[in-house]
């Protein structure tokens, strides 16, 4: 019986993903972040010798954007859709509980995320190679490997569709995740850059841990969503979602300050609303400050463990009560 379990939750979750990565969107919010993280360590900024930091900065915000927008999209598409085509009926018509056809979708959700995180870290590094200072230049060489790299995914998956009758859609989300990998070694590995005066180019691997702080963000943004795509549309999906967004932004500044001072109301806002200041380190990077460390992430983690799955027991108490036909 636990055998079938995990083989029906398993076979749920993957179907899940492959719809996601096949739809055209996904793989347009994916070529599209990952060249604007490069476009921005190609101008010159002369922003007082923060040039660096800006690029950084802004290449993770864009990471940050994209996967939020991605997982709204992704949340809408992978349930909401199937609610109203009468897909998730089909399936649950078969001996699938409702929890796990919940929660096998949010793991499929997860793995397309986690997907565009990845592709979007290789961009966020190889933009901290090529970000240079006033004295520096563009990095024209890493550049065109680059977008060469993202040219021949592409190409790969324009000729296994004529050829091969394949998905193109799917084929070149993960022709690209090949080639960006292949790209950025090649970059780091053959090619050199200068990005100051007798300073060489080197990748900031404090990243890292920033990037995969923002990945739990996409996590916890998915389980949001998801539950939200129980009983709504993308379109109202997204309104609050983006309430949820820019609530939690601020969210130190409505609920935890009036928390800290005994309000019982803004104490349970601030446990309810995700703050996402928690998953945005990027400025920590450049304090020169000790307190950036993996254990930060390891307790970022369990929040997001806890959050989620908050998330998705509400999601699940949704679906539940939801009629499907």
């Amino acid at each position: 019986m636990a055998r079938l379990y995990v083989r029906q939750f398993v076979n749920i979750a993957l179907n899940a993903f492959m719809e996601l990565v096949r739809q055209p969107i996904f793989l347009l919010l994916l070529t599209g972040s990952v060249l604007f993280e490069l476009f921005l360590a190609v101008p010159y900024y002369f922003a007082f010798g923060d040039e660096m930091k800006l690029v950084k900065t802004s290449t993770l915000a864009v990471m940050l954007l994209a996967g939020l927008f991605g997982a709204v999209l992704s949340a809408s598409a992978s349930l909401a859709r199937e609610i109203r085509t009468g897909t998730a009926l089909a399936v649950l018509s078969k001996p699938v509980g409702r929890a796990q056809f919940v929660l096998a979708k949010f793991a499929g959700l997860a793995a397309a995320l986690t997907l565009l995180a990845y592709v979007n870290m290789v961009g966020v590094m190889t933009a901290s190679w090529m970000a240079f200072d006033a004295y520096g230049k563009t990095d024209v060489t890493a550049l065109g490997i680059f977008g060469g790299g993202i040219a021949a995914a592409y190409g790969l998956a324009g000729l296994s569709n004529f050829f091969l009758r394949r998905p193109f859609v799917s084929d070149a989300v993960f022709a690209l995740v090949v080639m960006v990998t292949l790209a950025a070694f090649v970059i780091l590995q053959f090619t050199q850059q200068s990005q100051s005066v007798g300073q060489m180019a080197a990748v900031d691997w404090r990243l890292a841990p920033a990037g995969i702080l923002i990945l739990f963000a996409f996590w916890i943004f998915a389980a949001v969503a998801l539950a939200c795509s129980t009983r709504l549309d993308m379109i109202a999906t997204l309104a609050v979602c983006s309430a949820v967004f820019l609530l939690g932004l601020m969210s130190d500044y409505l609920f935890g300050l009036p928390a800290a001072k005994g309000s019982w109301w803004a104490s349970t806002l601030y446990s309810v609303v995700p703050n996402w200041q928690l998953f945005w380190l990027a400025d920590a990077l450049e304090t020169g400050k000790s307190t950036f460390h993996w254990d930060y992430v390891g307790k970022a983690l369990g929040y997001t463990v806890f959050y989620a799955g908050a998330a998705l027991a509400v999601a699940v108490a949704l679906f539940e009560e939801r009629e499907l036909s």
